[in-house]
């Protein structure tokens, strides 16, 4: 059929140009697509489970009482004058949030290949949605959270205070989830070609988290080195721990302040990291098919 003047088209497929190349308005209209993979995602999740959504709840319950017999009772690892309840959920929930988006989006090639494989869509709805349907595990365990923080409240002498930091929740989340986007984007190219990556990549976020100060304070960490390096300072370049410190210290009010230089660093890496993330993403989304 002779296209006229008179005709528009209402989509045009072309091969991006540029490695930086995001069209946000195509996923913008692409956004009830996204709202579909959020709800397959959660479905999918506890599909057939006799709790369902509890697990969301019982899941970091377990975690804190292991840790609490392991790290708290066993190895006797102070929390800054907070109850172990407290302190270890609360970096927990941010943790788990984290570590969960990561997993999930490191994966994007590899599970999906058969719906990219089908039909055209931009391909980054599917990490996005991966971040964002883990929004609500995160909401309900954040509520687990402030119902156990209003019941020492209430008990009196819990040692946890607010501070006005806890108003950078959002950001702090945000930030979460970009850290987690970028590193997913990367790795799911890389998994691409070598399987084994996803293995190995495992083993690395749960050692991570063990540089992460989740189990213990940062401030166990002061007046310690590590070949001439103070070990203050290598943890904090771990760019999820100045996230992390800073949401203990709006919430629960223990150890100090990070500081600003600290959590500009986490962001600026945040963004670097994206657009690092974008770049990979943009260059393998075009030839994948030929490894998957």
């Amino acid at each position: 059929m002779k296209h006229t003047q008179d005709s528009e088209w209402t989509t045009v497929i072309k091969p991006r140009n540029s490695l930086f190349e995001v069209n946000l308005k195509e996923i913008w209209q692409y956004r009830d697509l996204i709202s579909l993979f959020i709800k397959r995602n959660i479905i999918t999740q506890y599909k057939q489970t006799i709790l369902g959504p509890v697990w969301f709840v019982i899941q970091p319950a377990l975690t804190v009482i292991m840790y609490m017999i392991v790290f708290g009772g066993i190895a006797g690892i102070p929390t800054d004058g907070v109850p172990r309840p407290l302190f270890y959920l609360a970096g927990t929930c941010m943790w788990q949030y984290f570590a969960d988006c990561l997993n999930k989006t490191s994966n994007t090639f590899v599970n999906n290949a058969g719906i990219f494989g089908k039909v055209y869509f931009p391909r980054l709805s599917v990490p996005i949605a991966d971040v964002l349907s883990g929004l609500l595990r995160f909401g309900i365990q954040f509520g687990f959270f402030v119902i156990i923080y209003i019941v020492y409240a209430f008990v009196g002498g819990s040692g946890a205070h607010f501070t006005w930091y806890a108003l950078l929740f959002p950001v702090l989340v945000a930030m979460l989830a970009g850290l987690a986007l970028g590193f997913g984007t990367i790795i799911s190219a890389m998994t691409t070609k070598y399987r084994d990556l996803q293995v190995l990549f495992s083993f690395i976020v749960q050692l991570w988290m063990y540089a992460t100060p989740i189990v213990y304070p940062l401030s166990q960490t002061n007046g310690m080195f590590w070949n001439g390096i103070a070990v203050h300072t290598l943890m904090c370049l771990n760019p999820v721990t100045p996230i992390i410190e800073t949401f203990k210290y709006g919430f629960l009010g223990c150890g100090a302040f990070v500081g600003w230089r600290w959590l500009i660093y986490s962001f600026v890496f945040m963004v670097l990291l994206l657009t690092a993330g974008v770049v990979v993403f943009n260059r393998v989304q075009k030839s994948f098919m030929d490894t998957v």
